[in-house]
């Protein structure tokens, strides 16, 4: 949303118009997070943090009722966690969480690896858009391992609702039904081929997984973030596809609240490898 800072709003007119339209979807808090990719956008914290304020200014003075904070869509990069930490790369509103994205069209070989080493830091990666990621597919096993181990899953809105073809529209389905996304965001870009579109993705997450869950996607976990809450503290995504008919409310419940899937194919399955090297870690 932040103009002229990589390929999303061109100028601020473009950022204008996004602005108007989250707040037409309901939108009162808005992360703008730019990529960081060495090599291509060459943007820091401290330029991102100024770019925010001078856009929140404009905002202001055209009464636009949207708050903005600072973050990033941060690539996979060596040094991540000490980019951190001396701030040249950027959490959510100096949250605890950060947005990863990985390549696109290769599974980085230490994937698991990487992650383990931002949540040991003190971090909760997000990474974002896996069901966009060209290699997710045959590496879902990993996906649900860094799940397991605390790491969040963001969805694009715009792949429920089949923007981005019928691949990633299964694919974010077959996650939101095991439990796996946390956050569902817009990855917006401008004001027309990739604008804000969290009300069509409402309408397709109602359908899917009920309307508490999708308050929780939207509002909830995302609200919690901006707050900087521990993770503990949030209810965990629960895989609507796995809830069988004979399970009590109150057991329901408390699955919820604590993030546990109920039945299906993966529910009790011991946890090992890198869900074990944290477990050890952390005890």
């Amino acid at each position: 949303m932040l103009p002229g800072l990589d390929d999303g709003a061109s100028n601020i007119h473009v950022s204008l118009e996004m602005a108007k339209a989250s707040v037409e979807q309901g939108v009162t808090i808005l992360a703008c997070t730019p990529h960081i990719l060495p090599g291509l956008y060459h943007n820091n914290g401290p330029a991102i943090r100024q770019a925010t304020q001078r856009l929140q200014k404009v905002l202001n003075s055209h009464r636009i009722p949207l708050r903005l904070v600072a973050g990033a869509d941060v690539h996979m990069c060596p040094d991540f966690v000490e980019g951190l930490r001396k701030g040249q790369l950027l959490t959510i509103n100096d949250s605890r969480y950060v947005l990863v994205e990985p390549p696109h069209h290769t599974a980085p070989p230490q994937l698991e690896d990487f992650f383990f080493k931002v949540l040991v830091a003190g971090y909760i990666p997000i990474l974002t858009h896996p069901e966009r990621l060209t290699w997710v597919a045959s590496r879902y096993d990993a996906i649900k391992r860094l799940v397991d181990a605390g790491v969040w899953m963001q969805v694009t809105g715009g792949s429920l609702t089949g923007a981005f073809g019928r691949g990633p529209q299964q694919l974010a389905q077959r996650m939101l039904e095991e439990g796996c996304v946390h956050i569902v965001a817009t990855d917006a870009h401008d004001d027309e081929r990739r604008p804000p579109d969290l009300a069509a993705a409402r309408e397709v997450l109602t359908r899917w997984v009920g309307g508490e869950e999708t308050q929780h996607l939207l509002h909830t976990r995302p609200l919690g973030v901006v707050r900087d809450e521990a993770p503990s503290s949030l209810p965990g995504p629960l895989g609507m596809a796995n809830v069988s008919s004979d399970i009590h409310p109150e057991e329901l419940h408390e699955a919820r609240r604590h993030g546990q899937a109920i039945g299906g194919r993966d529910a009790g399955r011991g946890q090992r490898g890198f869900v074990g090297r944290l477990r050890q870690l952390f005890g």
